[in-house]
């Protein structure tokens, strides 16, 4: 090949299964990224992509070529930032997922102000739901904050802060309804469950139990829904007792609009870390990134004040 351009196409093409998809990630027409796919296939004289109507996908000889082509790509862009001094500027486009009460509470308030100086940065952030599984490459991300353990991967976890699920409802709800004294309690009250559209039920609430292990309850109500800042809302509006985590709910109860309950029987802390690819760890705009979201959540957070003196697992 006269450059590397086509690889990067085709393993664009390859992640977003779309020609309109890769093209706008690489600031191309569709029309070039398709051309640039036919000049690759004639090069080679194999059919790496079959076409549809509706979507892109991998023939066979593809599917092999594509991981020698990501793995090429991704050993030059280490090699490339290797040569890349530690103080140097980071720059480029940036893109990371983020849960939305994390990002919408902790993280974004203080964000602008430290890019305000580094005009050759941009960063688009995601925010959304728990993803159901971590693959930053497929989804075109560069790095995202998990609120949780990481299940067996290759990516590489920074831990960033910890964070508690805490059991939480209005003093109104509570006068009116009575305060729940254990976990089999909230079977004569209205719980307000978090939907999990993609695995179609509700996500479990863990409570410690007296051995100090962990049970957990699929918790819903005639109220559910999958955002914790909604959730959190509902539960300042009376309608309801639930279980978000302790930044999300902090803010209503340093205000007196939430009371957590059920302390004693709470789950252990949970880490909140930021993952990538092990192929970025060298990459000036990761490592900003890593120092920045450092900086932007203090130690100890103040939502852990809400649950000094529980265990710490």
């Amino acid at each position: 090949m006269e450059d590397l351009n086509g690889l990067r196409v085709f393993v664009q093409v390859a992640e977003s299964r779309s020609f309109t998809a890769a093209a706008a990630r690489l600031g191309l027409t569709a029309s070039g990224v398709s051309k640039a796919i036919a000049r690759l296939e004639q090069e080679y004289g194999q059919r790496l992509l079959h076409r549809t109507t509706r979507q892109v996908g991998l023939s066979n000889d593809g599917r092999v070529f594509y991981q020698r082509c990501r793995q090429v790509l991704a050993d030059l862009d280490e090699a490339e930032s290797q040569l890349t001094q530690v103080s140097a500027v980071p720059r480029g486009r940036l893109r990371v997922h983020m849960p939305t009460a994390f990002g919408k509470k902790v993280v974004l308030p203080g964000l602008a102000q430290r890019l305000a100086g580094l005009d050759g940065l941009m960063i688009d952030v995601e925010l959304g739901g728990p993803l159901p599984f971590v693959d930053l490459a497929e989804k075109g991300l560069d790095a995202a904050v998990l609120v949780g353990e990481l299940p067996g991967s290759a990516l590489i976890a920074r831990r960033l802060c910890q964070a508690r699920l805490v059991v939480c409802a209005s003093p109104d709800y509570l006068a009116r309804h009575g305060e729940p004294l254990s976990p089999q309690d909230l079977e004569r009250h209205a719980c307000l469950g978090y939907s999990t559209a993609w695995r179609s039920h509700y996500r479990e609430w863990t409570f410690r139990t007296p051995d100090g292990g962990a049970e957990g309850r699929s918790m819903s109500g005639k109220l559910n829904i999958n955002n914790a800042e909604a959730l959190t809302e509902a539960a300042v509006a009376g309608a309801g007792i639930a279980m978000v985590s302790d930044f999300t709910a902090w803010e209503g109860v340093r205000t007196g609009k939430l009371r957590v309950i059920l302390r004693e029987f709470l789950g252990p802390p949970i880490p909140v870390s930021l993952v990538y690819l092990p192929t970025r760890q060298h990459s000036p705009r990761l490592r900003w990134l890593l120092q920045t979201l450092q900086e932007l959540i203090p130690s100890p957070a103040p939502w852990a004040a809400m649950t000094d003196g529980l265990q710490a697992s």
